[in-house]
């Protein structure tokens, strides 16, 4: 049987902050620093193509850009687990993004609420894993689109395609505690009072399109979407777009350091939690008494 990674639901309440990765917590998608550039294509060139491929075979779009990548590399870079970690290394992070996710953690703690922090990126792990932040533990989990490695640790294959339908899954193992990609707990039942991160203590935070599946589901079900926007450039056209057809509660500039808005709105998601889930204790201890007076 195999030894699946859960999370059972402990005495403190649990607030989730799920992110996307590219345009939400660095300025530019990780594989235009640096990557597309070493195989010798401008950046724009590497996407009309990889699109384009994508459209004239119905092929997944994330699938397109995970096989160009490893045909461009063939002759010019190595194309490795460890090589893709470089890249990964080098990616640039928005302000505050170094100490965003400790600080949040500890702010939390004081409130009296565990503070956990997941990615559901159509971006590749291999490179999230390479940058600092997730090297010092800043992430429960990554769930993020990979390769399948030989013997000498080449990719081959896609060992995992994430896309903006299929990244809601992820938020159902996050509620559940069920992390494991290959759990099938995940269809389980659940009572209401046993779901480790109910919906309403979800906070899921994106820049665009990809991530709307994701949010709609977070605000239907009483959590908290959040569009964030280049802080340099100031471009709200997205979140605009995205508030105006209801698909975030909130936006704010992508400048995660202490006392910004964004600091300051995810502050008080968690005040606002610590309260409700007080609230939500004396509903169920009351549910219970009930049940057990019949």
């Amino acid at each position: 049987m195999n030894d699946y990674e859960r999370k059972k639901k402990g005495d403190k309440p649990v607030v989730a902050i799920c992110y996307d990765f590219d345009k939400t917590l660095t300025p530019d998608d990780m594989q235009a620093q640096g990557y597309i550039q070493s195989v010798g294509y401008d950046v724009p060139q590497f996407w009309r193509e990889s699109n384009q491929m994508s459209q004239e075979n119905d092929m997944d779009q994330n699938l397109a850009y995970m096989y160009k990548m490893m045909e461009e590399a063939q002759g010019k870079v190595l194309f490795t687990k460890k090589s893709l970690m470089e890249y990964g290394a080098k990616v640039a992070l928005f302000p505050g993004v170094d100490t965003w996710f400790d600080r949040i953690r500890e702010y939390g703690l004081s409130r009296g609420i565990i503070v956990e922090h997941y990615i559901i990126s159509s971006g590749l792990k291999e490179m999230i894993e390479g940058t600092e932040i997730a090297k010092n533990g800043a992430f429960e989990k990554i769930y993020a689109s990979s390769f399948y490695y030989d013997k000498n640790n080449v990719a081959k294959w896609p060992a995992q395609v994430i896309n903006y339908t299929n990244k809601t899954q992820f938020l159902f193992r996050i509620q559940k505690g069920v992390l494991d990609v290959n759990d099938p707990a995940v269809n389980d039942f659940f009572e209401p009072e046993d779901l480790r991160v109910p919906f309403r203590n979800m906070v899921y935070i994106g820049d665009s399109d990809t991530d709307i599946p994701c949010m709609r589901l977070v605000n239907s079900n009483g959590g908290h979407s959040i569009g964030v926007y280049n802080c340099e450039t100031g471009d709200k056209a997205k979140v605009y777009r995205m508030m105006n057809e209801e698909r975030i509660k909130y936006f704010a500039p992508a400048d995660y350091s202490e006392g910004t808005e964004l600091d300051t709105l995810v502050k008080t998601i968690i005040d606002r939690t610590a309260v409700n889930e007080r609230l939500e204790g004396i509903h169920y201890r009351n549910k219970k008494e009930y049940r057990e007076s019949l």
